[in-house]
């Protein structure tokens, strides 16, 4: 394709992101995989990421634990010791050898955690609070219940903070780019956010402020650790995953975002409403998010590339995340550019071990597709 006739596609328009030059619009995003064994990132994902890289692309690695106490499934990778540094480095250096931006997901599950594979399997997983959780399919079919958790303390919650803000330095020690702050998707800071689900009294619960409060010294802690121009959040206002729902998630959304100005970070990534993002519909449901935010803004959530178009075409958001479709698609950018067939992703196969089986083995594009 002519160079001019790709400068059409929105797409596939250069961006700059802070320091980082984007060559396209189409970015990774995380995506758990349960393919890290013992919590240690894997030989296969060096092909895995490598694949999914471009020159001037930008690439978000799956939910890596921040702790010991934060691996809250089987087989999903940590940042939180040297020898996960050490791990995940050959993984790093061959995503920067085909010229991606390559940022690291810091993620601590709360209370949607499953630690019956743990040593120590009697402890509660931690949260906002001590209600239970589900883990649900959309058509309402629970699939996993999660045991009871144990409400956090106020003393306790800087000690996660610090987590945080260790593992953000670990990440820039193993050559990421920088990191990402899971705030999303009923996690553990999206427990603190949501006022379904956050039941506190003290200085972390009751009003909006309040309910933000962890969420930004989180941020202000890491990005202060790492600088803030090395610094993304993801968060998820109108998302019910994990039974995480908020009743005012645009206020909630909007706060977050003006708050986020004050501490210089790179990006907020922002998970769209699933009610109302389809191939037809363009979604606006995060504009007001958008207009709040400073920096570069991500938007995510059911997006293929029609509707992927129209938000950069419309500048309703700076960069637009692709998951599934990445991942069944490794050159994702290349059929976008010549609007070729995409493969099918394979459900089944999205959290077996299988180090190939529908995570390395989905076909490119052929020169007679």
């Amino acid at each position: 394709m002519e160079s001019q006739e790709r400068e059409q596609i929105p797409l596939l328009t250069p961006y700059k992101m802070g320091n980082f030059h984007l060559s396209h619009r189409i970015v990774l995003t995380p995506m758990s995989r349960f393919r890290s064994y013992n919590s240690l990132p894997q030989s296969h994902a060096i092909l895995y990421y490598s694949q999914r890289a471009t020159k001037g692309g930008f690439l978000i690695a799956e939910a890596t634990a921040i702790s010991r106490a934060a691996q809250g499934f089987r087989d999903v990778p940590g940042i939180w010791s040297k020898e996960h540094i050490e791990a995940w480095k050959p993984i790093v250096d061959a995503v920067h050898a085909k010229g991606g931006i390559f940022f690291c997901q810091l993620w601590h599950p709360g209370r949607a955690s499953d630690q019956s594979f743990e040593p120590s399997a009697g402890n509660s997983p931690v949260s906002s609070t001590d209600r239970p959780c589900s883990f649900a399919e959309s058509n309402g079919e629970v699939l996993f219940e999660f045991p009871p958790p144990r409400r956090l303390k106020a003393e306790e919650i800087p000690v996660i903070v610090d987590d945080f803000r260790v593992a953000a330095r670990n990440a820039m020690e193993a050559g990421f780019d920088g990191v990402e702050i899971h705030g999303a998707n009923g996690y553990l800071i999206d427990q603190f956010l949501k006022d379904q689900v956050n039941d506190r009294t003290d200085e972390y619960g009751g009003s909006l402020e309040k309910r933000c409060r962890f969420a930004l010294e989180v941020v202000e802690t890491v990005a202060n650790e790492i600088g803030g121009e090395r610094v993304g959040i993801r968060l998820s206002p109108f998302s019910n995953h994990m039974e995480s729902e908020d009743s005012s998630p645009e206020a909630l959304g909007v706060f977050m975002a003006n708050s986020l100005n004050k501490y210089g970070i790179l990006y907020c990534h922002m998970v769209e409403s699933r009610t109302e993002v389809t191939q037809e519909k363009s979604s606006e449901c995060l504009v007001p998010m958008r207009q709040a935010f400073n920096a570069t803004f991500i938007a995510a959530g059911g997006y293929e590339r029609e509707n992927g178009n129209d938000a950069i075409a419309q500048e309703r958001a700076d960069l637009i995340g692709y998951g599934r479709l990445f991942l069944a698609n490794p050159d994702l950018p290349k059929r976008f550019e010549l609007d070729a067939r995409l493969n099918k992703y394979k459900r089944e196969s999205f959290y077996t071990s299988d180090p190939v089986v529908g995570y390395t083995d989905y076909p490119f594009l052929k020169k007679t597709d």
